[in-house]
């Protein structure tokens, strides 16, 4: 539905069974499996999907190695089972990524890990080879059924340092597992969202629609674009803003506190020889005070993170020259020889957990659990509050599974199916060898005419989905960007007008990685300004608005400094 209909019909019809603020991943997860249910289920936003914590991840579908020495067995369990499903049904997005740790000692942590795990001590320390041996054989325990992706193994000094030349030589040896990347976060966001339209004709997702205030049984909602208002009247409410919850329940007349959250920063560089000396693995490196890095190529940059410092507000979160030095000398304990400075990096970005409050003196140990807080009506309210505490990428499936149960049980009605094993958007009949996707290529090309190399970007970029998009592109002339060959007018105009954008940063930054791998230019964002003006009917001042709205963006949040043109 497109969002000036969508507004339409909560004017027309304001009633709603459940509405959802917030519409980042937990949200998105909440809406599809409602959409699923055949539930009258808006979700709005004040910002685009995916815009703010969501995007703020390290690109890592993981099973949570660190939780074991917290305790935490059911969430490793439930994030390991919800990685593989993630790599099930979104093969499209979500790939098996190598990830290599370097080990500088045989037998450090081995009396503290215990103490930890009891919680007789609380004190950072490095692992060794032993401490580590015995966290990953429990994590390949955990996925003995599933068989996902290979176990984990170690390799010798020597060994280590043959396959990666430039690592520190001080290493003793190094140990490699398999967890998931994907780069793609962003977007498995819109096709969820999108699938769950599509499944449902009375689920509605509209970004840009703020929460003003709420009174009785009516929540007051205002357009960000046009500061139009609008009446909703829920029976159920879901707050999934993150570490917005406590305002956004303020908002509504609810003092709660239940969100202290962290923020973790990250870092894009542009460093062929980092990028090499990666290879196709993830490097994973915890410091002797107890914080970690992680390292891996994404595209042809590489993505460095993250920090874990307690934050009080979450739109202060930045990244800041104190965070970059910490990547950067981080970056010289792996790779001594390799040479990193700032001015290799293209993006920067930083997000804030929602993580519950906590008495841990080191934010590391803060369980990264879910939980859902209930208010009951009350304080002028006539409908509860269900607040989403906690969560992360991996677990959303699990984390929207647990909550819709307990909305359906509210609104009487019963699960009609679930989503454990239901595809992800371009995931769907996804082509998984390379001769099956060289069949599916060829099928396309004969198909649309597409030459057979434009269709793998498509391929690459949208999964099956690349059918939709590339019917779209041979309905009229096609011709490449000038500033961007490898991306095309119609495949602009397509998501525009297909995925929900309504500012021209939603292209930039969410529905494609211009903007996160650095190749965004003065020319290029012009160009792309011009195609969504001509497809949403902007004004010429409505371009120039859009223009520097991207570009002030880009230079508060992400450290990109760009001129207009």
């Amino acid at each position: 539905m497109k969002r000036d209909e969508a507004l339409a019909s909560i004017k027309q019809k304001p009633e709603v069974s459940v509405l959802i603020i917030g519409a980042g991943i937990n949200g998105i997860g909440i809406f599809r499996d409602l959409a699923l249910q055949g539930v009258n289920v808006l979700m709005v936003d004040k910002d685009d999907f995916c815009s703010k914590t969501s995007a703020a991840t390290s690109r890592m579908i993981h099973g949570g190695l660190r939780y074991l020495e917290n305790g935490e067995f059911r969430l490793v369990r439930e994030s390991v089972r919800e990685r593989n499903r993630l790599l099930q049904n979104a093969p499209h997005y979500v790939k098996p990524q190598l990830t290599t740790i370097p080990i500088f000692t045989w037998f450090s942590g081995l009396l503290n890990a215990p103490l930890k795990f009891i919680g007789a001590r609380d004190e950072p320390t490095d692992r060794g080879a032993v401490v580590i041996k015995i966290g990953l054989s429990l994590y390949d325990w955990y996925t003995r059924q599933q068989k996902a992706v290979p176990q984990h193994y170690f390799s010798s000094r020597s060994k280590s340092l043959e396959l990666h030349p430039q690592l520190n030589p001080e290493i003793v040896c190094t140990a490699s597992y398999y967890d998931a990347q994907m780069p793609y976060a962003e977007r498995i966001g819109i096709e969820l969202i999108l699938d769950a339209e599509a499944d449902c004709p009375h689920a509605k997702a509209i970004n840009y629609l703020s929460l003003v205030s709420a009174q009785n049984k009516v929540i007051k909602l205002q357009d960000e674009i046009t500061k139009s208002a609008y009446a909703v009247e829920p029976n159920l409410v879901v707050n999934a803003t993150g570490p917005w919850i406590d305002s956004a329940n303020h908002c509504m007349g609810r003092q709660t506190h239940f969100i202290q959250g962290t923020k973790g920063s990250h870092i894009i560089l542009e460093n062929n020889e980092l990028w090499m000396a990666l290879g196709n693995e993830m490097f994973f490196f915890e410091n002797d005070d107890g914080r970690i890095v992680m390292m891996c190529g994404l595209e042809d940059k590489v993505i460095v993170g993250s920090t874990d410092i307690h934050i009080h507000d979450p739109d202060l979160a930045r990244c800041t020259p104190e965070e970059v030095d910490y990547f950067i000398s981080m970056i010289n304990v792996v790779f001594p020889d390799i040479f990193v400075d700032r001015t290799q990096i293209v993006f920067e970005f930083s997000g804030v957990r929602p993580l519950p409050p906590s008495q841990a003196s080191r934010t590391g140990q803060i369980s990264r659990d879910h939980s859902v807080k209930l208010l009951e009506p009350g304080d002028g309210l006539q409908f509860p509050i269900y607040s989403l505490v906690g969560g992360k990428w991996t677990t959303f499936n699990a984390f929207a599974e647990e909550v819709t149960d307990s909305l359906l049980n509210r609104l009487g009605q019963i699960r009609i199916t679930n989503t454990n094993d239901l595809p992800i958007g371009g995931g769907r009949n996804f082509p998984l060898t390379d001769s099956a996707q060289r069949q599916w290529l060829s099928s396309m090309q004969t198909r649309t005419g597409i030459p057979f190399n434009r269709m793998k970007e498509l391929l690459e970029r949208y999964g099956t989905r690349a059918e939709l998009v590339a019917t779209f592109i041979i309905d009229d002339e096609d011709r490449p960007l000038k500033y961007k060959p490898d991306l095309s007018h119609r495949e602009v105009a397509f998501l525009t007008l297909n995925e929900k954008v309504a500012h021209l940063d939603d292209i930039l930054l969410r529905r494609t990685l211009l903007g996160m791998l650095g190749e965004l230019s003065s020319d290029l964002i012009d160009e792309i300004a011009t195609i969504v003006g001509e497809e949403l009917g902007w004004s010429a001042n409505r371009r120039r608005k859009e223009i520097k709205r991207s570009l002030d963006i880009l230079s508060d949040y992400h450290g990109v400094e760009l001129t207009d043109t």
